[in-house]
Parts: C-alpha cells; sequence; structure tokens
C-alpha cells in the first residue's frame, strides 16, 4: 500500500470515527489520529518526520484547509492559485510554480471552500458561483464555481502577510524613496484625498494600509471594504464595515455603497474605502466633497490618467450625469493620485504621484510631482532606478498650512 493509499484510508477511519463523535475536540482528533498513524508503523514503517508529516495532514484534511493548510503555512508563499483540484499554483518570492499535491477530489475541494465561506458569512453555489471571502488570518479568497469555471471549483488566496508592512519596509525594498515616505506622511496627516491606482498584484492595499498608518490617532475612521483586510493598528477609534452578499432568496445584501453612505451617518473624520469598483465611486466623491476631508481609497487601472477614465466610468454606470459634472466631481474631491505598478522584475513600486489641480478646458488637470525613472539593470535582473521629483511642486498647500507643515 502506497503513502497516499494509507493517508486516505486512514482519513477515512478518521471520518468514520468522526460521525461517532461529532464533539471530539482538536487535542482528543489529533491524539486519536497519532494512534493510528503509529498503529500502521508495522506494515507500513515511517521515519519519525513522515509520522508527522502523515498525522499533520489527516488532521488538517478534518479541522485545517487540507492539502492547502501547509501552504497556508508557509510564510514565504504569497499567493496560492487553485485551478482545479489536481492543478495548484504558488506565488513564491514573486515567482510562480506549481506544486506536486491534489486534493482527493473536486467534491473535498468544494467542501473546503464551503468551509471558508461559511466561516464569513457567505454564500457560493451553481447559481451564484463567484465569491470573495477571507480567510481567519484575513488573507483575501476569490472563489469561481462551475458552471463559470470549466475546470471545477476554483480559488486563490492572496495571503495575508503576518506582520503588516510599514513605510520603513517599502522604503528598504526600494518601493519608495524617504523623501517620498516624508511628503505622503504630511499630506496624510493635513487629511489630503488621496487615491491609489494600480493593476492586479501591484500592491495597492497594503499600500493603503501603509498610508492609514500614517492618520493621527485621535481621529474616527470608518473602514469600508468587499472583504476586511486592512489592518490599522494605532487608531483606538475605528469602524471596520464590509460588506454582505444577498441570500439564497436574492435579498440582504449589502453594498460597498450602502457602506459608504451609512458611514456618513457615523460621524467619521475620515472615510477608507478599499477598493472601487463600480456606482459606489459617486458616494465616495460626493463624501470626499462634504466635508471628509482625509478620505483614501483604491481603484484598478494601468495609469493616473486611466483611472480617471475608469472613475468616469463607474459613475456613469450609476447615474446619468454630464461628462463635465463628473469631471469637476473628480477634481474637486481628489486632491492627489499614487500610481503602483508590478515591473518586470515582480518588484512592487510607486511609478508616479501626481496633484489633481481643478478642471479646465474640460479636462482633469493631472500634474506629475514625482515618476520613476529606471537606470538600468543589475547583475541579478532586478532593476535600478527611483521616484525622481517633476519639474512640478504641489501647487495646493493649504491644507498641509492649516497643519503648520511644509514640504
Amino acid at each position: 500500500m502506497s503513502q497516499e493509499v494509507l493517508i486516505k484510508d486512514l482519513i477515512e477511519r478518521v471520518r468514520e470515527e468522526l460521525n461517532q463523535r461529532q464533539d471530539m475536540t482538536d487535542s482528543e482528533l489529533n491524539v486519536y489520529i497519532e494512534t493510528l498513524v503509529l498503529n500502521s508503523l508495522e506494515e507500513h514503517p515511517m521515519t519519525s518526520k513522515q509520522i508527522s508529516q502523515t498525522v499533520q495532514r489527516i488532521y488538517n484534511a478534518f479541522r485545517g484547509l487540507d492539502v492547502l493548510q501547509p501552504l497556508i503555512d508557509d510564510k514565504s508563499i504569497t499567493e496560492i492559485m487553485i485551478n482545479s483540484d489536481r492543478e495548484i499554483f504558488i506565488e513564491q518570492h514573486g515567482k510562480t510554480s506549481q506544486v506536486d499535491v491534489a486534493f482527493e477530489s473536486s467534491e473535498r475541494l468544494e467542501d473546503i471552500i464551503q468551509m471558508i465561506v461559511g466561516k464569513v458569512n457567505r454564500t457560493v453555489n451553481a447559481s451564484s458561483p463567484i465569491v470573495d471571502a477571507r480567510l481567519e488570518d484575513g488573507s483575501r479568497v476569490n472563489i469561481v464555481l462551475p458552471p463559470v469555471a470549466l475546470k471545477g471549483p476554483t480559488m486563490t488566496i492572496r495571503k495575508f502577510p503576518e506582520r503588516p508592512l510599514m513605510i520603513d519596509d517599502l522604503i528598504q525594498m526600494g518601493a519608495i524613496t524617504e523623501e517620498v515616505a516624508d511628503f505622503l506622511q504630511k499630506l496624510v496627516i493635513s487629511k489630503y484625498n488621496i487615491f491609489i491606482s494600480g493593476g492586479t498584484g501591484s500592491g495597492k492595499t497594503t499600500f493603503l494600509n501603509v498610508l492609514s498608518n500614517f492618520i493621527p490617532k485621535d481621529e474616527r475612521i470608518i473602514t469600508i471594504e468587499d472583504s476586511a483586510e486592512l489592518q490599522i493598528k494605532n487608531i483606538a477609534n475605528l469602524v471596520s464595515l464590509e460588506t454582505r452578499n444577498a441570500n439564497t432568496e436574492g435579498k440582504g445584501e449589502i453594498t460597498i455603497r450602502d457602506l459608504i453612505k451609512s458611514s456618513l451617518r457615523m460621524r467619521p473624520d475620515r472615510i477608507v474605502v478599499g477598493e472601487v469598483r463600480g456606482s459606489e465611486a459617486l458616494d465616495m466623491l460626493q463624501a470626499m466633497n462634504t466635508g471628509h476631508d482625509g478620505s483614501l481609497s483604491t481603484g484598478h487601472a494601468n495609469s493616473t490618467k486611466d483611472m480617471i477614465s475608469r472613475l468616469e466610468t463607474m459613475v456613469l454606470s450609476g447615474v446619468d450625469f454630464p461628462i463635465n459634472v463628473i469631471r469637476q466631481q473628480i477634481s474637486s474631491a481628489i486632491d492627489v493620485m499614487i500610481h503602483l505598478s508590478r515591473l518586470r522584475d515582480h518588484s512592487r513600486k510607486v511609478v508616479e504621484i501626481s496633484e489633481i489641480r481643478g478642471f479646465q478646458d474640460n479636462n482633469v488637470q493631472l500634474i506629475p510631482l514625482y515618476r520613476f525613472e529606471e537606470e538600468g539593470v543589475n547583475d541579478y535582473g532586478k532593476i535600478i532606478g527611483s521616484l525622481k521629483p517633476t519639474k512640478y511642486q504641489l501647487q495646493q498647500t493649504d491644507k498641509l498650512e492649516f497643519r503648520g507643515l511644509s514640504i
């Protein structure tokens, strides 16, 4: 009998025992599995390391995330991509590779998916096959089921860092310079409305979290997200809100738009919106325009200019406003835009910081203050370069002056 066949056999025996003893605690389960494995050694000899791995593998099948648990526990893995029950990829040290692990069946993968979504009161099934969720540690999870996913249940896990990155970490990694970090800290303290844009995996949420930790400790903050990810540690007066999907009857949905409207009645000093994707962009802009300075948010785009166009499209998806009215809303609401990018060497960097200087000639005036300049590639294939100031300086300094700061 091979090791895999032995494990499947032991899993079935544990399952039968759990059906009889449904109140078995985690420690009791662990002892029971250890006993089963030790009793099998006469016919299936194993080293002490193999015994430990087998016990953990069987335990994870019932109280963990099955074959995914070791990948979750490995701190060097940043993303886990399950294309099907037999096909699992990981991102590790910026590189993607396939791992030699698989679920025992498609049904087992779906069991794990239902366990994950159930813990955060989400629903996913054939009639509603797409859902965003999170693990207990905050890691982001996206799930797509058949018939939309043709290979079978599909899940992508963006792992949550054990310790949230701080600005010093980003400086050390070369994602930003000390000069720019100091500049952005002053902007956040002075309550400039800041919008972060970037492509998939560029680090928008991480950067939003870093900026959020510049917020003064005595302020009241409302965070609004699809799946709660932000780790704001230094604010005592913090309310975290999370959207909710509709139930099986199509009722009970709570959207980001609903949460933004509700947050305005919660007396916030600032509103932090994890990501805007649709008509809620209008509510966010109106909040910024009605006294909620210092608000922060992110959006998916390939450049700051593209982000302006996307915001226009988002607002238009909810209301039938003339385009010039929407552009005026954007120009008066957002003060500074920061664009992040994942470069060809897989590094994530701030590549542009721009100031919005109002509305002129029927367009939002976007003026670059800093741009990433590439200077070459080192012997290890890493891009050399940094954010450089342009010939333009921040023009709207009234908020800085109000706080007694200068650049």
